[in-house]
């Protein structure tokens, strides 16, 4: 009997896609891998994407949308933004490396579109140009791929180090620092040894940074209303 092919659509496509970024990585996604997940040959995924860049606009596209879903629009500008970003870092984090795909992408889903096009709605009472607009939204957003890359990137290295016991041990990094001078790394190795890394990635710090974002724009608008 002939062994009959998989039932495959593009939904059953992107929630196998979304499995292997999260066991692997984006750095080893490849079409012939998701094919392989997916019991099928490779060239009938391009039936449903003529290429791996196509696939990783529907999968940013599916981001956008549902941070548009989740996001409740609130508050005056300021608390906009606030939640907007708050939103994208969320569920940036549910969806392994969403961040990087939406870097990796041009804005040429309509949910992409619509999601700046919120972003910029949220600013539209301010007498900011609109270039200021513009280059204040991008500022936000680049913070908060840059936050979740971040912390993506540094729970990867940790994992990386850990021992057979499932423990991370600083000892070489406190044996370079105690080996520096104090005007070298003090100031570093004082941070470094009161748990400066342990803040990465955490909501006070994403909070902090945001803040001062939100604070440095609030300022531009005063200046420009005065």
């Amino acid at each position: 009997m002939k062994k009959q092919q998989p039932q495959i659509s593009e939904d059953k496509i992107l929630d196998a896609s979304w499995a292997l970024l999260g066991e692997d990585g984006i750095e080893k996604f490849s079409m012939r891998r998701l094919a392989d997940r997916l019991g099928i040959q490779a060239p009938s995924l391009y039936w449903y994407f003529k290429s791996k860049l196509d696939l990783y606009q529907r999968l940013a596209n599916q981001v956008s949308r549902i941070i548009l879903e989740e996001y409740r629009s609130e508050g005056d500008w300021k608390a906009q933004l606030a939640g907007i970003a708050m939103t994208i870092r969320n569920v940036h984090r549910r969806y392994p490396c969403a961040t990087q795909l939406m870097m990796l992408t041009l804005p040429h889903e309509p949910d992409i579109i619509r999601l700046t096009n919120r972003m910029l709605l949220c600013l539209e009472s301010t007498p900011l140009a609109q270039e200021q607009k513009i280059q204040t939204v991008l500022t936000l957003v680049n913070y908060v791929h840059y936050f979740v890359l971040d912390d993506y990137q540094h729970q990867r290295n940790v994992a990386a180090m850990m021992n057979d016991q499932g423990e991370f041990h600083k000892g070489g990094m406190v044996r370079l620092l105690d080996a520096m001078s104090e005007e070298e790394a003090g100031l570093f190795r004082r941070l470094f040894k009161s748990g400066m890394f342990e803040l990465m990635g955490t909501d006070r710090s994403f909070e902090f940074g945001l803040n001062l974002i939100l604070l440095g724009i609030e300022q531009v608008i005063q200046a420009q209303e005065n």
